[in-house]
């Protein structure tokens, strides 16, 4: 089976470029609100194209077909994001960079669980090794990035993601995506108030993620961070989200996944806010340590609290609200605020404001368990 290859060079290459775009887009000039644009155009677009990706698949069969036209596209417009000089030559090619990339996980996660039938379970081992692929790469991108530039990114991505291609067209896959959601059955999870809750927390914990991964690497040059520094940071985090991944499931047989999630997000807030108090680049190591109980815990805890309290015949809705929740309108509304307080206020508030929304959803989540216990 190629599947753990598969995802280790993915995930590479996506590590190869995505973390040091801001980078990449301050080196040419843009303003941090323009960063903020750019940085959200990619989950904003994939949280539109998803549905109409995972229709044309489902409707035409052509799951392989499109996965694989959607990786060779993506390699050759993550190439071609080399070229722009300007705020609006980006934005002209991101967008159809954001169009392909949207159906890749979701296609790529769906026929995995497929092909694993009844031993699903063994999907968070494979799935692993998609973070294995991110935090070699990360510190191997970083050293890249000094001996020849930014610019060398791009090509290592797309030859990784054209690698990625070769290994899809010599497997099978067969996938059933998540269609659009039904207006009926958006109604039905909104008028349970768990189900209000947990979105928010979802999209606190989303907002968290977006500047964490979108600036924090900005914050650490203006420090004085080498590229590979920046790399290095990667991996450590990395490796937190490794173990957290892999003892997942002892943690929800041990405790509630809603205390879990509030958990989580308290100390992404505790996070976030550290970064604020660094006065020297390194000291951010020991902050991405805290990655795995942040960002890992609260994902593992979100879907087995979305799956928990899902309607009947609704787990595949439930777990697209969460994740359009946490990823998509979450990261949106991260990237596009944390430009403005970068521009605004300085990085060292943004973290800090942005630190409160975490807090803030973590409350919310925290008041709505007795209404969870009464009804389980």
């Amino acid at each position: 089976m190629y599947w753990p290859i598969l995802y280790f060079i993915y995930y590479a290459a996506l590590a190869a470029l995505y973390p040091y775009l801001p980078v990449y887009y301050r080196q040419l000039g843009v303003g941090g609100e323009q960063i903020g644009v750019l940085t959200a155009a990619v989950p904003l677009i994939n949280l539109v194209s998803g549905p109409l990706w995972g229709w044309l698949a489902d409707s035409r069969q052509r799951h392989k077909q499109v996965l694989v036209l959607s990786l060779v596209s993506v390699a050759v417009f993550g190439m071609l994001l080399a070229l722009p000089r300007s705020f609006t030559g980006l934005l002209v090619v991101l967008i159809p960079l954001a169009l392909f990339l949207s159906p890749i996980v979701p296609i790529l996660d769906s026929s995995v669980l497929q092909s694993l039938g009844n031993q699903r379970e063994r999907y968070g081992r494979i799935r692993l090794w998609g973070a294995i692929g991110w935090g070699v790469c990360a510190p191997l991108a970083g050293r890249l990035a000094e001996r020849v530039g930014l610019q060398g990114l791009f090509i290592v991505f797309g030859a990784l993601m054209g690698l990625s291609a070769l290994l899809v067209a010599r497997q099978p896959v067969h996938s059933t995506l998540i269609r659009p959601l039904e207006a009926r059955a958006f109604s039905l999870f909104w008028a349970d108030p768990r189900w209000r809750a947990f979105l928010f927390t979802a999209f606190s914990g989303g907002v968290l993620i977006s500047v964490i991964s979108n600036f924090l690497f900005l914050f650490l040059q203006d420090l004085g961070a080498s590229q590979s520094l920046l790399g290095l940071s990667l991996t450590v985090a990395t490796l937190s989200e490794v173990s957290i991944l892999y003892v997942s499931s002892g943690l929800l047989k041990r405790w509630p996944p809603q205390w879990l999630m509030t958990v989580g997000l308290i100390l992404f807030a505790v996070r976030a806010l550290l970064y604020s108090f660094i006065t020297q680049p390194w000291m951010a190591m020991l902050i991405q340590l805290m990655h795995g109980l942040t960002y890992a815990l609260m994902w593992v805890a979100g879907v087995s609290y979305a799956g928990m309290m899902a309607p009947p015949g609704l787990n595949a809705t439930a777990q697209g609200l969460f994740s359009s929740a946490i990823m998509g309108v979450g990261m949106v509304v991260g990237s596009l605020l944390g430009g403005f307080l970068l521009a605004h206020v300085g990085a060292i508030w943004m973290f800090r404001i942005t630190s409160g929304v975490g807090l803030v959803g973590a409350l919310i989540l925290w008041s709505a368990r007795n209404e969870h216990t009464q009804s389980v």
